[in-house]
């Protein structure tokens, strides 16, 4: 059995849902509350922090671990099938690459200033949104999102002619964002082109169901066309 410790709106868990999906392997999930510091989970990851992966069912026997990118790392190893870093060297420093982008950068120029400030913090008992980091957030999203269009004009997939984890980690923090209805598509069209290539995959249909109580997505969020 593999368990998955998430949040919802969490990209970095979405990532490793994503990861384990093309991966075709089977995996169950448990929502942690990382608010509440449950001591059975702090044993866990003693940092509180979602995602967490038990996979009782390793190559090497059973394991934890904690953090996404080396969970993703792990996978990658210890399930090589339908690899998501592929080819030499170079181009798989251009997969990390780009998949540090998304989970530093993006993450603390746009995803943070969103979706932490208009969901995390009422779960965390933060207090109101910063209306100042919320502009932000909707100003920087135009500069990523031209990044996307500049690769997807020069490559078929982000890092290369493949999906890779670089896609994966670029599209579950844009899931989070497009589920508050913060991604201005319609100004992106090579972006949108790409995204609702990821969008349509297998693997991304799960996360499409989420459902967070009182935050309903817009209408578009699951549709596979917008």
């Amino acid at each position: 059995m593999r368990i998955l410790y998430h949040l919802w709106l969490s990209p970095f868990s979405r990532k490793v849902r994503l990861v384990l999906a093309e991966k075709d392997l089977a995996f169950e999930m448990s929502v942690e509350k990382v608010w509440e510091r449950r001591p059975d989970f702090l044993a866990l990851n003693p940092a509180g922090q979602v995602p967490v992966l038990v996979d009782d069912e390793g190559p090497d026997g059973p394991v934890t671990i904690c953090d996404s990118g080396a969970i993703c790392e792990y996978l990658e190893e210890a399930y090589p099938k339908r690899g998501l870093i592929p080819g030499i060297p170079s181009e798989r420093a251009e997969v990390r690459r780009l998949a540090a982008w998304f989970d530093c950068k993006f993450q603390e120029e746009v995803t943070r200033n969103l979706v932490g400030e208009k969901i995390l913090k009422r779960f965390l008992g933060l207090g109101e949104p910063s209306s100042e980091a919320i502009r932000a957030g909707l100003t920087n999203i135009h500069y990523h999102l031209d990044y996307i269009g500049y690769l997807c004009e020069r490559r078929t997939w982000l890092a290369g002619d493949h999906l890779s984890l670089a896609d994966l980690a670029a599209a579950a923090h844009l899931s989070c964002v497009d589920y508050l209805g913060n991604v201005p598509w319609e100004e992106h069209a090579e972006a949108k082109e790409w995204y609702a290539r990821v969008k349509s995959r297998p693997a991304f249909r799960p996360l499409l169901a989420d459902r967070i109580p009182g935050v309903p997505p817009p209408k578009h969020y699951a549709d596979l066309d917008f």
